[in-house]
Order: C-alpha cells, then sequence, then structure tokens
C-alpha cells in the first residue's frame, strides 16, 4: 500500500469520499490538517488518513480514517491508521486522540481506549476539528478516544 500527500487540488474528490463513507467534511485544505490518500489502479480514491496536531506539537487528532466499502477487511484501515500514527510520532506527539461513535472496537484493536472528550477539547483546543465540534454542539455528541505513540505503534 502506497499513501500519497493530498494536495489542494485533491480536496474535492476527498471531500466526495469522506461525504460517501459519513466523515468530517470541514478543514481538509487547513493548514494544519495532514492527509494522505490510498488509490486505486484507476487513479480513484480508496482510503484516506490524516491528523492535527497540537499548537505544543505533544498531541496528535487522528482524523480522516476512511476505506471504500468494497475494500474493507483487508488491512488497509489498520495501515492508514498506523501511518498516521507514526508520522505524528515522528512530529513529536506523545499522545493520539480522535472522535468515533461507531468505530470503537477497531480502535480499541490499535491500543486506544475511551477518553475525556473535555481533555480532548482542552489539549486539542486550537484544531479545527475541535473548534467546528464546539461550534456547531457536536462535541457533547462524540466519543474520545486516546493512546500514548511512539515512533513504531504496535
Amino acid at each position: 500500500m502506497e499513501f500519497e500527500r493530498c494536495h489542494p487540488g485533491d480536496v474535492k474528490a476527498l471531500t466526495a469520499f469522506l461525504r460517501e463513507v459519513d466523515l468530517t467534511l470541514s478543514g481538509l485544505d487547513a493548514p494544519g490538517v495532514r492527509l494522505w490518500l490510498e488509490r486505486d489502479e484507476a487513479g480513484a480514491i480508496i482510503g484516506s488518513t490524516g491528523y492535527e496536531i497540537s499548537g505544543d506539537g505533544h498531541h496528535a487528532l487522528i482524523r480522516s480514517v476512511a476505506i471504500r466499502p468494497g475494500q474493507r477487511s483487508r488491512g488497509r484501515g489498520t495501515a492508514l491508521a498506523r501511518f498516521a500514527l507514526t508520522r505524528a510520532a515522528e512530529e513529536g506527539a506523545g499522545t493520539a486522540w480522535l472522535f468515533s461513535r461507531r468505530s470503537g472496537p477497531f480502535w480499541q484493536s490499535l491500543g486506544f481506549e475511551p477518553a475525556d472528550r473535555d481533555e480532548l477539547a482542552e489539549v486539542l483546543a486550537d484544531t479545527h476539528q475541535v473548534r467546528l465540534f464546539q461550534r456547531t454542539g457536536q462535541l457533547s455528541r462524540e466519543v474520545a478516544w486516546s493512546r500514548t505513540i511512539q515512533t513504531s505503534p504496535p
């Protein structure tokens, strides 16, 4: 599996892909959002992953980890999630956080544990997704997860 950095010209296609898989669309072109794509042989997006780093650099908000439904159960989601964790650790983040109401078992398989949503919002207050969720009231409906990260996640 090869992942390529998402460029401004990819945002429209990525937005359509994330809409199909029902993930947050906002901020995909924000300067602090780091995103990567996986494409099939025809160039269509079949997977995505990314994160935002906190202002102090110690925390990463994992986001946009998705696989096209027909491509699931092949290890791609795990590979995309691990890629984001590794990249965030390389940038100096020691803790990864995320929001997920539907995919808890997947994230638990990668070492994530339920976390305090308000703590997530505090340590990642300057990220686009947290600001959006606070502004829209969505934060109170979200489920938070976290784990310690290092250069080589388990």
